[in-house]
């Protein structure tokens, strides 16, 4: 009788080749789960499963808005006799891991059966410490919020002026969706998540406003309008990850395969200005740059805060 080997086993052995073979050097990005689940024709949990057996070998790694790149040391993570005693599942291991699957490939790869897989457990395992993928999130939210480290209001290190305090707070909310780009995929703004973190943030900023003699509700206007600006460019963000780990093309790469549709739309002569403006740039052309827009909607609210208030 032939034996059968696992889906899951066979993409992982075509990888080992590949890392044994040098088609993928160390550092280099392996395909995501979305590609190998695509290639392989394979469910998403499968494919997971596949990185998640180069993980514990110690073949791979996962890197922040990398994706999972081959390590550039191999070393064994665990043993026949299954994982060690100190790695024993808890729900902040559960929660850890599942942001390092969302921080590196978004949170269309997460799942309970892949962050199971992650931690070499059963997936009913993972349902005794978080009892949805939605509590999961919550839980993830909450807690890479409190990386957020914004001294009380009255403390000695606060920056005494209202604009510097609304600054302080809403670069390091931007700094945080950088590090996570999928938390601002956690909610919309209709239906606010009453997260302890989150409403720690949100202090700060009210604080700020109130102490300016801001009206209530256009401080808590306000605290939303500087929150969805914020959110808003993050999506982009992560947008732009997850369109370059499900296609493998950078920014520039992908503009760079624009350019005869742009010079067709340009020659038209359809789009006058924005064709003088692209000209006037010349041969550095012009660069989206996300850090700094935000820098630009943030000085234009507390610019409107000076005025009002």
């Amino acid at each position: 009788m032939a034996h059968f080997t696992p889906p899951y086993a066979r993409i992982a052995a075509e990888l080992r080749r590949r890392i044994a073979d040098g088609e993928l050097a160390p550092g280099d990005r392996v395909p995501s789960t979305r590609q190998l689940a695509r290639e392989w024709n394979v469910a998403l949990a499968t494919a997971t499963r596949a990185l998640t057996t180069l993980r514990q070998d110690g073949l791979v790694e996962a890197r922040p808005r990398v994706g999972t790149v081959v390590a550039h040391r191999r070393r064994r993570t665990t043993s026949a006799a299954g994982p060690p005693a100190d790695r024993e599942l808890t729900r902040e291991r559960v929660v850890r891991v599942a942001i390092g699957i969302a921080d590196a490939e978004g949170l269309a790869a997460l799942s309970m059966r892949s962050v199971a897989a992650r931690l070499g457990a059963a997936t009913m395992a993972a349902y005794r410490y978080v009892h949805s993928k939605d509590e999961l999130v919550l839980l993830m939210a909450d807690t890479v919020l409190g990386e957020l480290r914004l001294p009380p209001a009255d403390a000695p290190d606060a920056p005494a002026d209202w604009r510097a305090r609304l600054e302080l707070g809403a670069r390091s909310l931007w700094q945080l969706h950088r590090a996570h780009p999928w938390l601002a995929q956690i909610g919309p703004l209709t239906r606010p998540l009453l997260l302890p973190n989150l409403l720690t943030y949100s202090e700060w900023m009210l604080r700020a406003l109130d102490d300016r003699g801001v009206p209530p509700t256009t401080a808590l206007n306000l605290n939303v309008l500087l929150y969805s600006h914020i959110q808003g460019l993050a999506i982009q963000w992560e947008r732009e990850s997850a369109a370059e780990s499900s296609t493998g093309l950078t920014e520039d790469a992908w503009m760079a395969q624009q350019q005869e549709t742009l010079a067709a739309l340009t020659a038209s002569g359809a789009y006058p200005t924005f064709t003088r403006l692209v000209e006037a740039l010349g041969e550095d052309g012009y660069d989206l740059r996300l850090d700094e827009l935000f820098e630009m909607g943030l000085a234009s609210v507390l610019d409107s805060v000076a005025r009002a208030a």
